[in-house]
Parts: C-alpha cells; structure tokens; sequence
C-alpha cells in the first residue's frame, strides 16, 4: 500500500492509503475497515450519469479515534469520521459525493450538524439550506488543508474534490447517531448547483434547472468564535482539551441561535 504525503497533521494517527483505497491506524488508534462508494453508486446525482470516471470514488470509516477516547465517545455520542477521495474527473465533473441530508436524529430529535476539516487535497464544502425546489442559500466554501468548515442541521451538502491530480482527505465530528438522507437530491437529479470543468480545466458552476432559481456564494472558510473552535488547532485535539467543545454536533439545539441566519 502506498501512503499519501503532504498531509496536515490532525492529531491522530490515521493515513489514508491508495491501492487499495481506505486508512492505515496507530497502534492506540481504534477504526473499522473503510466501505468503499464506486461510480455506479453517484450516478443518479451527477450532471452526466453516463460518465466516465474513477471506478473507486472515495472511501469512508466512521467511528475512528483513539483508544482512551472509546467510552467518552460513547457518553457524548459523538463520532470522528474519516474520508479520502480519488484524484480525477466524473467526466466533465470534479470526484465528489452526492450530496444528503443528516437524517433526524434519536438522540436530539433534531437534523444535525458536521464539523469538516480538511487534511490533504483541495475541497469545496457545497451546502444548501433545502432539499426541495427552493434550494435557499448555496454556499460553495473553497478549504485547504487545515481549514475547518461547518454545515448546520437540516442543510443539503456535497463534498467535492477540487484537485484534478491530488486526492482529497478529510475529517469529520458527527452525531454518533449518523444517517444520510438522499431522497431530495435524487429526485431533483443532484444538488442545485453542478461543479464542472470548463475546458481549460477551471471549475465553473452551473445551475441544475431541476430547481427553481437560486443564487451561489463562492467563498473561503470563517473562523467559528461562536461556537469556540479556533483556527490552528486540529480538531481531534480541541477534543482533546476540552471533550465538551463538540457537544453542539449531537445536540444543535444548544447552539440554536447559531444556526439563525448561519454563514458558513
């Protein structure tokens, strides 16, 4: 297996590995076998169903992290994620996924939110505030390797590769009672708006007219003071230093006047 290098360093041992595609762990590092997500799966949400692309598009394990942090996981019901991507196109697409819903959760009674933070690669974090013919606001929010990006509960969102020739690692805090609703993004044949490459290799968006009209915000990650995460440190380590930081990703109605108006 072949690693990948020029990662950021997110404060855990966990490498993301091609060929095969998924994550070596650390001795002290806990994390199940990735399930793998092939083209024939995204079909349906792409602009060009029929295309030509990466057999493999990305890899997933959910519930990874370290082995003290087991029990408290639990008791928090929070969950660490890890996902990397396949270098390429979707024919005239960027690799990306299909973009869902997180389900209403048991725990909170509530959609809930997600906690990205980008390792490697170049990402756009595509996020709308409906599913239904009126998209609401659309954010493309453009992260490097670093950067932290959050979506609120209730929010339609797709993860895109922005990097023809650099696979794209990424981490993520979820609800440990996790599941992705596709339904809206299925029936109007993908997200409302289609990252593609023009022919110069530059990605451009274009409206998906299953939609009514909606406008998209191009733009760079924010720093999140209003939910206590500063920039710098990797957010496995926020965990670390204070296990309580993440308790609005099972519980977002205890940071319910964030999500009023929230710009990612």
């Amino acid at each position: 297996m072949r690693a990948m290098k020029d990662i950021f360093n997110p404060g855990i041992d966990i490498q993301p590995v091609m060929n095969p595609m998924g994550f070596t762990y650390g001795s002290n590092v806990f994390g199940p076998q990735a399930e793998l997500r092939r083209l024939d799966d995204i079909r349906s949400s792409l602009m060009n169903p029929h295309c030509e692309g990466p057999e493999m598009v990305y890899a997933i394990a959910m519930d990874v992290g370290k082995n003290e942090h087991r029990r408290l996981l639990n008791e928090l019901h929070l969950l660490y994620g890890v996902v990397t991507y396949s270098a390429g196109k979707l024919g005239n697409e960027p690799v990306r996924s299909q973009g869902h819903i997180h389900k209403v959760s048991s725990y909170s009674g509530s959609s809930t939110p997600e906690v990205y933070e980008v390792w490697s690669g170049k990402a756009i974090i595509y996020m709308q505030e409906s599913d239904g013919d009126e998209p609401g606001r659309c954010f493309a929010v453009q992260a490097a390797p670093g950067d932290v990006v959050i979506v609120p509960p209730y929010w339609l969102h797709a993860t895109v590769s922005a990097s023809l020739d650099e696979p794209l690692t990424f981490g993520a805090w979820c609800d440990r009672d996790y599941g992705f609703i596709y339904d809206g993004v299925r029936r109007h044949q993908g997200i409302a708006w289609f990252p593609v490459y023009n022919g110069r290799n530059e990605l451009e968006w274009i409206a998906n007219p299953h939609y009514h009209p909606s406008e998209l915000t191009v733009k760079s990650p924010r720093s999140y003071e209003d939910l206590a995460i500063t920039g710098g440190t990797p957010i496995y380590t926020l965990f670390e230093e204070d296990p309580e930081i993440f308790r609005f990703v099972p519980d977002p109605k205890s940071k319910k006047e964030v999500w009023n108006n929230f710009v990612p």
